[in-house]
């Protein structure tokens, strides 16, 4: 009798023992499946090839200084308001910025500005504003601002890891410890953030927008649309 108690006993002991076990395989499962969602896909993203990088065609930018493009005393200021990110504000520039450059800000007419509105669609988008700055290191802003929308994909998906992001500035032969030193000590951080800031002060609720002389017109906005406000501010101004 007092065996088969000692039996019946060790049995229960390693079925308890057990469903410790379980229970904390189990938890152990839950946590690495909900590391998994959170983590890895920015690790997977981090860890993919660079894939294929499409260079944008060669294009002479106006007196470049930075972020803007133009005579600084031009009697027209305009400053957009965009996202690396955004379909809309690659709408633009594949529509309307060359027409608008060759038009009036050759011709000393239009200052151009182009601010980004940080991480607006997401951290991708803040990422690439930094890069695009750091570009502007070498004298590259534009070219890079050009590199990115050609290879704009979905939204924070992996096309503007840093990964990518630095191979980009290689394509377009810039110096990459002076860059990669840049984007990884987030040299533009703050810069990208007041840019966000001074967006939402000037009403901008969606990109792209865009300034006219401190006057604020949403959306990818036509070429015939922007010279009409250009044509009337020059106009008043004779």
């Amino acid at each position: 009798m007092g065996s088969k108690r000692l039996s019946i006993r060790e049995k229960r002991r390693k079925q308890i023992q057990q469903q410790r076990i379980l229970t904390i395989l189990g938890v152990a499962l839950v946590a690495l499946i909900i590391a998994g969602v959170l983590i890895g896909p920015s690790i997977l993203r981090e860890i993919a090839p660079v894939g294929e990088i499409t260079t944008p065609e060669a294009f002479a930018y106006p007196n470049p200084d930075m972020n803007s493009i133009g005579d600084p005393n031009a009697p027209v200021k305009i400053v957009e308001y965009s996202d690396f990110q955004c379909p809309f504000c690659r709408v633009f520039f594949e529509t309307t910025e060359k027409q608008l450059i060759e038009t009036y800000i050759s011709t000393g007419q239009v200052y151009f500005t182009y601010r980004s509105m940080g991480n607006w669609l997401g951290q991708e988008s803040f990422r690439a504003a930094e890069a695009a700055y750091c570009a502007g290191d070498q004298g590259k802003f534009w070219d890079y601002h050009a590199i990115l929308f050609v290879n704009q994909g979905g939204e924070n998906q992996g096309v503007y890891t840093d990964k990518r992001l630095s191979a980009m500035a290689e394509t377009l032969g810039l110096d990459m410890v002076a860059f990669n030193e840049c984007l990884e000590g987030n040299k533009y951080e703050d810069r990208v953030n007041q840019d966000r800031i001074d967006g939402l002060a000037a009403g901008v609720e969606g990109t792209p927008a865009f300034l006219v002389n401190d006057k604020l017109i949403p959306g990818a906005v036509d070429f015939p649309t922007l010279q009409r406000e250009i044509e009337a501010i020059l106009s008043a101004g004779n």
